[in-house]
């Protein structure tokens, strides 16, 4: 165990000791790692720039002053170009000098400067770290201020740096000058171009006016900015001022332009370097190459994508021509003008004291009070007159304001910094606070990465508001622009007019991905987009500059609706439009949208036309549902000027469109029918889409006469029953479509047509009805049309135009009846009979209309006859009337008189049965004479109809007659004086028991003619048996006899109806013992039959009722419900109503046995969940109670001397299931107990009984171990030994865990003494008592403890909960001898010890002999191998020269031919594997977590054998012939290593001692050689691996082997498993690998005479935690190189280049396998189970 100190009083105890001693720093160490830090060019002159800044100076001159060239002469030329052009190529930097005007050093800033890390403390100034100054000593080494009356000098003494100060005297100077001599004099001129580019962009943001730049005696550069008075910018009400966090706060905004004018030489453009490389490049191109450089530059020319080496050579050529322009006079000066506007927002913070503490703690200075954050852009104005100042510099290839201009805006922190804004704009904020090198910005720590998000959110905000104004800049332009051309909207010319300013406003504010740090950028966009409380932005429309929630994008042309703003073609794509479309900000136009705009005005003609073929499209292809559509259609209005003076079409009234096939457009139309030149352009499937139908004939015939008579909006020309000429349009148009109409439709047109007059003829417009067709010529003063052309006569005739003339005007003119001999007519009298009108008919019979032909029936035209012979002086419609035969005169029917003989065959005949003439009487007619003559009791009548109709019933179609609705009632009944109808009457006589009606018996045979049923409807006599059950038992027996005769009649409806509805007479209980044969309605009651049961049975008799009717009746009731016996579900149901009862009843036994078949049952029980949960909360169930014995009860089922046992009913909760008799005698007194059968505990387990051993509550008390673990050791061996044996006989299903989890996760703890408490959940009252084993979950598994004298039962008791579920006393007693049996004993009680035994040892012995047999295989192909090898060797020999070899052999290759062992090999292989020792920490002796434990011991058994070396480099001779060595075959190489496998072996002995190393070796880095010697013994066996332990370990630590394999038993199989599978990989005898575990030494593992030990403290530092998760693969690449080192010794011992090789060829080998064992499934399986199996409560 590890000594735990008290560190606090050894920290006192130190502090008052000793003396105090000062930490030293190595000044030009720590300067050179701040330095480091600096990555940024320029970097001196940017601190010395901010330092002029915080002096408030107004002017920087900087001045390089060179070297001459030592080995160039000056030119002797007076030209000053030349001359500087001799500077720029050939001088060298000599000293920099740095001056300003700002305030001269205070006595603290000279303090201060001599200082490292400590800031300035100025809040509003920038400099925080105080390490900015330090980074000239980039430059030089001595650096050299003066400012105002003093100087500063520094200087070294060693690696600590000093300075000394001068006070100046009366020199007075105002400026403060740097003086910084160079440290490398050789360093050339910097390069002037990016050196005027980082000057220009200083100048942008700090406080200085000028910049000057000069070199030696030439002012090369020089900067000058003018600042314009600064302008508010109004922040909108929607900005919220405040951040997110509450932190900072912005008070105002103003905007700032200023312009920065440069001037300098073109020196400053000259590229030396560039025109030299180009002349070179010019020259290589031109000049004669190899052949070997010419296909590689074609090759390579062909990879290049789009390489043209004509352009190349163009632009080479070009910018050798510039730059010869600018070298002829490097003096020139050039200029150019860069105007900028920066908006500038005041910030407060509004932090709290504590973070104020803890920002001024990590920056050194409080937060400023006040700060500002700037946002540099350029607008379009600005932007356009900068590019037009510089357009020289451009052309010239020179912008010294590139780093100026915001392309890619940068972060400021008065210098640019290499950080990103995400904006094509800059931001300046002094206050954010930078890392060190002042670089990037800190978000690191919590407080300052606060701050700094917090001022990036102001300059989100900042960016919103300066957006802002820029759109209102344009909408004031805009506006201008409106309202000098008086127009309601901005013109699409003045929109594209801006649009230029707009695309380079959208570049310019166009969020991108920041960089380095993304956050930047993402805290600005967040900030911008949120600091709004409306997520709406202005943005440039076609309607002006408008909210973006007003604005839409178009994707298609609506030209209908041109007042809804849209975006711009030109910005749909670009940076903030797309985000705002993704954000769903900014929309297409909307369904809304349209209906908008449709609202708020009138269509035009062309826009309606747009607007329905656009909305046609829609509504067809799907895009808008028809709602939409009708919606739309709903608040559409358009005017039609070209129509009805100016007629405005409601689109929403419209139902029809025009088809020009059925109505010609020409026509007059309905106002809901859209005219057909706004929908000519349109398909039918457009039209149909929004809901519209053509117009067909009807509706527009209907509107025509609907409007006829002034009516409506139609003309007096128009009118179609007044002007003919109409009238022969219209007609013409529906004889056209007639034959296509429906027959409705056509039925339409004439009631429409007919009552109108809208017939022309030569008398004038007439009804149809009136006219006649020209064929019709009997009279000349008849209505005939005429000029009706294209009209078919069938239209004609469908409409009532006449072919005939009217039945009226023959009844008037032709017909004088000799009933009325005073008519004439044309003053003549006629004398037709009806004989002679029905043969005048039937001459014109195909002609008569129907109305004619429907007076003619409805009018009486024919006499009777009267007596027999004799005419009759009443006439009849011809439908009262009968044919002339003589069976209808014996009925007495009305017979037609007809003088002659009447033939029903002829014309006439035929045209008298058309007219309605009867030729046989109907049923009804039947019926009322049968029914009048039995009233009348004129029999012979009644029974010749009978005759008549039995006889005609088929012949005269009387069986299709529906006899259910004859209600006169007209057949004789069986036993009645009274009459009934077909439906009220029945054949069968059965039917009379239950009160039916029973057709006369004779009439049985006929009564399907008559619709007599055989018997009622089965739910009528159902109904009547419900409501009237028979009241005794002989009555119910010929009931239900007669419905058990109409049992395939009875459905599911009825039977369920039945079995519920008490029919069933019972006799009383009371009743049943009077005198039998007795039978009083007072002595039964009715059951319904699913509650009784048939037959007899003693066991139910008296709970159920039970009946018997016959087997007939018997089949009746059991299709109602009745059973022979009560099912299981009946006796659960009745069990759990009344449990009390039926217990009374049934007694202690017979109850048993209910519960038992319960039991049995429960499978289908429990799939009725209702009654399943009353089950399993009924108080029904058996148990028992033990009392003590003087209490007494009557339901006992056993007693001894001190407790009864009772019967009692009782829930599933409330009793418990014996798993534990031990506790159940300890608290039996309070426990209701199941009867212990296995159904029965079974079926109270599924009903929520619990097991007494669940509800065991137990607080163990364990005391520490004992020192002697060795009984532990020998009952874990026990358990190991015995747990097969055990498991083999136990069924699969209650196994919960194996014996190989046992083996890996129990680990056994031998204590003083075990005491427990034990107490049931639930239950009062508690038991106390001592144990000799106990067990408890560990991190690793479990722990079993046990006492020195512990009891096998105890210990029985505690594992197999472990081992199964739900475990038994018998499981536990089976353990129990198991463990306490001796195995011979075992063998003799019949136990199969050797099988069982034998089976595992035959196990091992397969899993062996797969080993060998791998092995063998391998060595096989070996043999192989090198049968093929000297095969090609010989031939090589044959063919090669002797005393020759190969370049670039190496003659020390470590095989050769003429050794028979290892060989040496000097020179390591170099390749993947060459250091993959290293990689893995082998090389180094130790692994990196392991590094702080000092190397101390040895355990290689073997000496150690010095390093020999590698033999001396041998120098080639050419002189002296050397034999040309061949290399080892391939064959060789693998058979030593097979044998470096197959001679690794088992380590027999007890104990390992490595004798003290007596040689000094080389390698003492080695991590399997040591300089001390250290012991080892064995512990244990785990996974069939030995386990070892140091004796320093124990000694140490005070760690026994006993307790060190106690803590670490699951390590250890992991580790072990670990081991097997990288030793399958090599095939390995596994019995040769050992575990040991050394607590100090750096040894990971040795081989001890070709035994091989492993670590396991590396094990368990390096990869225990990762192979618990399951991570196995870096354990496996791991120990698999550390194996093969060990292997590798098997050949060679010392630590060589030989032995380097072989385990390098041993890695190579076998790496493939390695890939097969990085996730090794066992291994996971293992570590799930070891480290995730702790699941027992």
């Amino acid at each position: 165990m590890a000594t735990t100190f008290d560190y606090d009083a050894l920290r006192a105890q130190t502090m008052g000791a000793g003396n105090d001693e000062a930490v030293t720093v190595n000044t030009r160490a720590l300067i050179d790692k701040v330095l480091a830090r600096y990555s940024g060019e320029w970097t001196t002159l940017r601190e010395l720039i901010q330092n002029a800044a915080d002096a408030s100076a107004t002017k920087v001159v900087i001045r390089f002053q060179t070297l001459p060239s030592t080995s160039v002469p000056v030119p002797q030329s007076s030209d000053p170009s030349a001359r500087l052009r001799h500077v720029l190529l050939h001088h060298t930097m000599k000293c920099l000098f740095v001056e300003n005007n700002g305030t001269p050093f205070r006595d603290s800033d000279w303090s201060r400067l001599k200082k490292i890390a400590e800031g300035n403390p100025d809040e509003t100034k920038i400099g925080a770290f105080g390490v900015g100054f330090y980074s000239v000593f980039a430059e030089c080494e001595q650096p050299f201020v003066s400012s105002g009356m003093e100087a500063l000098a520094f200087y070294w003494k060693g690696d600590s740096l000093f300075t000394r100060r001068l006070h100046m005297g009366n020199v007075q100077s105002n400026n403060t000058t740097f003086v910084l001599p160079m440290r490398n004099s050789s360093s050339p001129v910097p390069s002037l171009l990016s050196l005027c580019q980082f000057l220009a962009s200083s100048l942008t943001f700090v406080g200085l006016e000028s910049i000057d730049l000069w070199l030696d005696d030439w002012m090369v550069l020089g900067l000058h900015k003018i600042v314009a008075p600064s302008v508010d910018v109004k922040i909108p009400r929607d900005v919220d001022k405040t951040t997110s966090e509450g932190l900072m706060q912005v008070k105002s905004i103003t905007r700032e332009a200023f312009q920065l004018n440069a001037r300098w030489l073109k020196a400053v453009e000259w590229k030396p370097k560039a025109t030299s490389a180009a002349v070179k490049s010019t020259q290589n191109s031109t000049s004669k190459t190899s052949p070997a450089s010419q296909s590689l530059r074609m090759f390579f020319s062909k990879l290049a994508p789009g390489s043209n080496n004509a352009a190349v050579e163009q632009e080479v050529k070009e910018e050798i021509f510039m730059q010869n322009a600018i070298s002829e006079d490097l003096l020139i000066e050039s200029n150019a003008t860069l105007f900028i506007h920066v908006n500038k927002a005041n910030v407060v913070p509004l932090v709290k004291l504590d973070f104020a503490k803890e920002l001024e703690r990590a920056t050194k200075k409080p937060p400023p009070r006040t700060t500002t954050v700037s946002l540099l852009t350029a607008s379009f104005d600005e932007h356009v007159a900068s590019r037009s100042a510089m357009v020289d510099a451009l052309r010239s290839g020179t912008d010294v304001f590139s780093s100026v201009l915001p392309r890619t805006g940068r972060i400021f922190i008065g210098f640019p910094t290499n950080q990103t804004t995400g904006l094509n704009a800059h931001l300046s904020m002094p206050s954010i606070i930078p890392t060190v090198e002042r670089e990037s910005i800190d978000l690191n720590n919590r407080f300052v990465r606060t701050w700094n998000k917090e001022l990036l959110r102001i300059a989100g905000i900042v960016a919103r508001v300066a957006w802002t104004s820029e759109m209102a800049d344009l909408r004031a332009k805009l506006l201008s622009n409106t309202i000098i051309a008086e127009n309601h909207y901005p013109k699409k010319e003045d929109i594209e007019k801006l649009l230029p300013e707009t695309l380079f406003l959208h570049k310019t504010f166009t969020f991108t991905e920041s960089t380095p740090t993304s956050e930047v950028g993402n805290l600005v966009e967040e900030s911008f987009w949120t600091c709004n409380r409306k997520m709406s932005i202005d943005i440039l429309s076609s309607r002006g500059v408008l909210p973006s929630s007003s604005v839409r994008v178009s994707t298609e042309n609506l030209g209908f609706v041109e007042d809804i703003p849209v975006i711009p073609d030109a910005l749909k794509e670009i940076g903030l439009i797309k985000k705002l479309r993704d954000y769903a900000v900014i929309t297409e136009i909307t369904i809304p949208d349209i209906k908008k705009e449709l609202s708020g005005k009138a269509l035009g003609s062309e826009q309606l036309e747009r607007f329905l073929q656009w909305i046609g499209n829609q509504a067809r292809t799907g895009d808008i549902d028809r709602d939409t559509v009708q919606s739309l259609l709903a608040v559409a209005v358009a005017s039609d000027e070209e129509m009805n003076k100016g007629r405005i079409l409601v689109l929403g009234d419209i139902k029809n469109y025009i088809n020009v096939q059925k109505v010609p457009q020409e026509m007059p139309i309905p106002p809901t029918t859209i005219p057909f030149k706004f929908t000519k352009k349109m398909s039918k499937m457009d039209l149909e889409a929004l809901g519209w139908q053509d117009l067909h004939t009807v509706p527009w015939l209907t509107y025509l006469v609907e409007n006829i008579g002034g009516r409506g909006d139609l003309s007096s020309d128009q009118d179609l029953t007044t002007s003919q000429s109409f009238a022969r349009a219209v007609l013409p148009v529906i004889s056209k479509q007639w034959d296509g109409l429906s027959q409705a439709s056509k039925a339409s047109v004439i009631e429409l047509l007919t009552p109108q007059t809208t017939m022309p003829t030569k008398l004038g417009m007439r009804k149809p009805g009136e006219s006649y067709f020209p064929s019709v010529n009997l009279f000349e003063d008849l209505p005939v049309v005429f000029s009706i052309h294209g009209v078919k006569e069938k239209l004609l005739v469908a409409l009532g135009v006449r072919k005939t003339i009217d039945i009226g005007v023959v009844f008037e003119r032709l017909m004088a009846p000799s009933l009325n001999p005073a008519l004439e007519v044309n003053g003549a009298a006629k004398k037709w009979s009806h004989v002679d009108l029905i043969k005048y008919l039937t001459s014109v019979r195909n002609d008569i209309p129907l109305k004619d032909i429907k007076r003619l029936r409805e009018t009486p035209i024919c006499p009777a006859e009267s007596e027999p012979l004799k005419d009759s002086t009443k006439l009849y419609l011809i439908s009262e009337l009968f044919e002339p035969e003589e069976v209808l005169r014996r009925l007495k029917l009305p017979i037609l008189h007809w003088p002659g003989i009447f033939r029903p065959g002829s014309p006439e005949g035929r045209f008298l049965n058309f007219l309605g003439l009867r030729s046989a009487p109907n049923y009804m007619d039947l019926v009322n004479i049968m029914s009048t003559a039995s009233l009348a009791k004129n029999w012979s009548l009644r029974d010749c109809a009978l005759r008549y109709f039995i006889e005609n019933h088929h012949t005269k179609g009387y069986a299709n007659f529906d006899h259910s609705i004859v209600t006169v009632p007209y057949l004789p009944l069986e036993g009645e004086a009274k009459l009934s109808t077909p439906k009220q009457c029945f054949a069968n006589e059965r039917g009379a028991i239950l009160g039916y009606s029973i057709l006369r018996k004779d009439l049985h045979v006929h009564a399907s003619k008559f619709g007599v049923d055989n018997d009622p409807p089965i739910q009528d006599c159902v109904n009547r048996l419900v409501q009237k059950p028979p009241q005794f038992k002989r009555n119910a027996r010929e009931v239900f006899e007669y419905f058990a005769g109409r049992l395939n009649e009875i459905d599911r409806q009825h039977s369920d109806m039945l079995s519920s509805a008490a029919i069933v007479p019972v006799t009383l209980k009371s009743a049943s013992s009077e005198k039998p044969g007795s039978e009083t309605v007072e002595g039964l009651r009715h059951m319904p039959p699913r509650a009784c049961f048939l037959g007899f049975d003693d066991r139910y008799s008296e709970i159920f009722d039970y009946v018997d009717f016959g087997q007939e009746a018997n089949a009746f009731l059991i299709r109602c419900g009745s059973k022979h016996e009560p099912s299981t579900a009946e006796l659960a149901t009745l069990v759990v109503r009344q449990p009390a009862k039926l217990f009374a009843v049934l007694e202690l036994p017979r109850y048993l046995q209910l519960l038992r078949n319960l039991a049995e049952a429960w499978q289908n029980l429990k799939k009725n969940k209702d009654l399943a949960k009353t089950m399993k909360t009924a108080k029904f169930l058996l148990a028992y109670r033990d009392y003590p014995s003087n209490s007494l009860n009557s339901n006992r089922e056993e007693d001894d001397d001190q407790f009864v046992r009772v019967a009692e009913l009782a829930s599933a909760s409330q009793i418990v299931i014996m798993d534990d008799f031990i506790t159940f005698n300890q608290f039996k007194t309070s426990l209701l107990a199941a009867p212990m059968e296995q159904a029965l505990e079974d079926f109270y387990f599924s009903l929520g009984t619990p097991e007494l051993g669940s509800l065991v509550e137990e607080n163990h008390n364990i005391a520490p171990p004992t020192r002697d673990q060795s009984i532990a050791l020998k009952l874990q061996k026990l358990v190991q030994e015995r747990m097969p044996l055990y498991l083999h006989d136990i069924q699969p299903e209650l196994i919960k865990r194996d014996a190989n989890w046992m083996e890996k996760n129990l680990s056994v703890v031998c204590v003083n003494s075990i005491s427990l408490r034990k107490s049931l959940r639930g239950h009062p009252g508690s038991h106390n008592e001592s144990r000799s084993a106990a067990q408890k979950a560990s991190l690793k598994g479990y722990n079993l403890f046990i006492t020195a004298k512990y009891d096998y039962f105890e210990v029985s008791q505690v594992l197999v909960p472990l081992l199964l579920n739900r475990a038994k006393t018998q499981h536990i007693m089976m353990l129990e001898m198991m463990l306490a049996t001796p195995l011979n004993k075992l063998q003799a009680r019949g136990y199969n010890v050797q099988r069982i035994l034998r089976q595992k040892a035959a196990e091992a012995r397969i899993a062996e002999a797969t080993r060998i047999a791998n092995m063998e295989k391998e060595a096989a192909e070996l043999k192989v191998r090198e049968a093929e090898y000297n095969a090609q060797e010989s031939q090589r020999s044959s063919d090669s020269q002797p005393g020759k070899s190969m370049p670039g052999v190496f003659p020390d290759y470590p095989d050769r031919s003429d050794q028979s062992t290892a060989p040496e090999v000097p020179q390591k292989p170099r390749g993947f594997f060459s250091d993959i020792g290293k990689r893995l920490g082998i090389e180094s002796g130790s692994h990196p977590l392991l590094q702080k434990q000092p190397s101390q011991n040895n355990m290689d058994g073997k000496p150690i054998i010095p390093d020999r070396g590698a033999p001396p480099h041998t120098q080639y001779d050419p002189s002296v012939h050397v034999q040309p060595e061949t290399v080892t075959a391939p064959h060789q190489l693998q058979q030593n290593l097979l044998n470096a496998i197959k001679s690794s072996r088992a380590h027999n002995a007890t104990s390992v001692v490595s004798q003290p190393a007596v040689h000094e070796v080389k390698e003492t880095k080695s991590y399997c050689d040591a300089r001390n010697s250290q012991d080892i013994s064995y512990v244990s066996t785990i996974a069939n691996i030995r386990i070892f332990i140091s004796r320093t370990a124990t000694e140490n630590l005070n760690l026994s082997g006993p307790q060190f394999l106690s803590s670490s038993a699951p390590g250890l199989n992991l580790f072990a498993h670990v081991l097997m599978d990288c030793a399958d990989i090599y095939l390995l005898d596994r019995k040769s690998l050992h575990i040991f575990y050394d607590d100090r030494g750096s040894t990971i593992a040795f081989n001890q005479n070709k035994s091989l030990f492993f670590n396991y403290r590396y094990f368990e530092n390096l990869h225990l935690k990762h192979v618990e998760k399951g991570q196995t693969g870096e354990a496996v690449v791991y120990w698999f190189v550390v194996m093969a080192h060990e292997l590798a010794h098997n050949l060679v011992e010392d630590h060589s280049a030989n032995h380097s090789y072989y385990t390098e060829a041993l890695v190579i080998q076998y790496f493939i396998k390695v890939a097969d064992k990085m996730v090794a499934p066992r291994i996971s399986a293992a570590a799930s189970k070891i480290m995730g199996s702790n699941d027992i409560d």
